[in-house]
């Protein structure tokens, strides 16, 4: 896949080990994000769709995006400059241990790696983008718990498998659940992934518990997708 066209941008997706998929599209159309954000992170960017729809949904914010991989970053910060937010886009090719922002960020979201000990795939840039070894889950609440702003919020999107130890691992640095979006293929399925949402400090209403099914037993896309996606799909 070369390209891949949204409404308002297109992302070049040749560069990148892991291409644009489902999982970062639904985080992009789907966090919250209630238009006082001022700076936001995207961890792990890959080819930059979700910064992208993040720059799109919030005409006020900077977005810096850092990436592990020399050539997704450079094929991200492409599709920045393309794109019609490029003077409020920052792509910065470094992992995550090494980052070390000058000021906190009102959200950070990640679509991150989610394979623990499956068989790696023999391509090494592939097996990084897949495998928490070179990105976890535990880290970026670390790293979320220690550069969120009072007010800042941390969106992720896993596995439904993950959320026991994902909670777990939330609530020992301090952030608190504010939303948990559990998501399925079709009415039949189990959940296969789930957006979690969590606040770095001050008080925190109940949780929202909601669901997600993609597609209809028709095989088309749910009338509740295609509501949170249509800003974005053409």
């Amino acid at each position: 896949m070369g390209e891949f066209r949204f409404k308002r941008f297109s992302v070049r997706n040749e560069a990148s080990p892991l291409k644009v998929g489902t999982d970062a599209v639904l985080l992009g159309a789907a966090m919250t994000i209630d238009g006082e954000e001022r700076r936001m992170l995207d961890i792990g960017t890959g080819t930059g769709v979700i910064a992208l729809m993040a720059a799109q949904r919030s005409p006020a914010a900077l977005i810096d995006a850092i990436e592990i991989d020399g050539a997704a970053a450079a094929e991200a910060g492409m599709n920045f400059v393309a794109s019609p937010w490029e003077s409020r886009l920052k792509v910065i090719c470094s992992p995550l241990s090494r980052f070390s922002p000058e000021k906190s960020y009102d959200l950070i979201f990640s679509n991150p790696p989610y394979f623990d000990s499956s068989l790696k795939n023999p391509d090494g840039r592939t097996a990084a983008a897949r495998h928490t070894e070179s990105l976890s889950y535990r880290e970026i609440c670390a790293f979320a718990a220690t550069n969120l702003s009072g007010k800042g919020k941390l969106s992720l999107i896993l596995p439904a498998a993950s959320e026991i130890e994902l909670l777990r691992t939330a609530g020992s640095v301090g952030l608190k659940l504010f939303r948990l979006l559990r998501i399925r293929t079709t009415p039949s399925k189990p959940f296969s992934r789930i957006i979690a949402e969590f606040k770095a400090g001050g008080p925190c209403p109940p949780t929202s518990q909601e669901e997600l099914t993609l597609m209809d037993n028709g095989g088309g896309r749910s009338d509740a997708y295609s509501a949170i996606t249509g800003d974005f799909y053409l």
